[in-house]
């Protein structure tokens, strides 16, 4: 039985007034999100730059839905991160909305290119896309730590030195923000210091440095520096102390890792290693004596 011409031409023209519909509700929705002011800014990482536009516009509609709690969580991660002037946490969540659907829909496609039905594909490309964001920021946590830990011990030396050749600690601290190494504790004092020149007292901006890097060291780095110009003590000796500390500290923890270093390796070395081994020296014995046999 053929189909009428006027039925075909009405389903493709509704066809594309519903496109048209589509189109032109998404269009005004992208009006509707203003362009973020980003000249006091970072700019964003890679992963979230290569999408930044839907990020930005689904931003705009999922900050409203996200709860003060979450959010004020959230941020104070990206803060430990060092990523809090480069996103908010409304463009890190619909970041991981984005990327969840990207991945599933690549999952969804290799799914179907083998053949390969039902929604787990798209589910696991989901899951992943999802949940690699805050593997990435926890990654990022972990490694801004270790380059503290493992710099701070030198830093406090040049603010030292720079003190006791009578330098005031902001001088100090600039000085060593321009001769120490580049890291995420150079950032931190440099940002120490643009606080401290916009008007915040000293003790404020040590103490925002603390929660931002949210490390213990920091932490009674910060305090008895703050207590130290309170009581009008000499910097000197308590900075070199606080240098000293810090790298028994780090050293105690390097030694640590050693010892923790052979009991991780037991497992690779029995369940991979070990196995190889035996087989490689087992197997002229074994055919040896298969060969004795016959």
């Amino acid at each position: 039985m053929t189909t009428p011409t006027w039925l075909i031409l009405g389903f493709a023209t509704a066809v594309g007034l519903s496109f048209a519909l589509v189109a032109w509700v998404l269009s005004r929705l992208a009006v509707q999100v203003p362009a973020q002011d980003r000249i006091w800014l970072d700019p964003p990482p890679l992963g979230f730059r290569l999408l930044w536009w839907p990020v930005q516009w689904l931003a705009h509609y999922l900050g409203p839905l996200l709860s003060a709690k979450w959010q004020g969580s959230l941020a104070t991660r990206l803060r430990v991160a060092g990523v809090d002037f480069a996103l908010n946490p409304a463009q890190f969540v619909a970041a991981r909305l984005i990327w969840g659907a990207l991945v599933g829909a690549v999952g969804l496609w290799l799914a179907d290119s083998f053949a390969l039905a039902g929604l787990t594909p798209f589910l696991g490309g989901f899951l992943l896309g999802y949940f690699y964001p805050v593997i990435w920021l926890k990654d990022r946590v972990d490694a801004r730590r270790r380059q503290t830990m493992k710099s701070l011990p030198f830093m406090l030396d040049l603010i030292t030195l720079c003190v006791e050749s009578g330098l005031n600690l902001s001088g100090a601290i600039q000085q060593a923000v321009d001769k120490g190494p580049g890291g995420a504790l150079k950032d931190e004092f440099a940002r120490l210091l643009r606080d401290v020149r916009a008007g915040k007292s000293r003790a404020e901006a040590l103490r925002e440095l603390a929660q931002r890097m949210d490390l213990p060291a920091v932490s009674n780095f910060v305090a008895t520096l703050i207590q130290a110009e309170a009581t009008g003590m000499s910097l000197g000796p308590i900075l070199r102390a606080q240098a000293e500390q810090r790298r028994i500290e780090r050293f105690a923890r390097a030694e640590k890792l050693a010892m923790e270093a052979p009991v991780k390796l037991l497992f690779p070395l029995i369940f991979f290693i070990f196995p190889c081994v035996f087989a490689i020296l087992m197997f002229p014995i074994v055919m040896k004596f298969m060969a004795a046999g016959t």
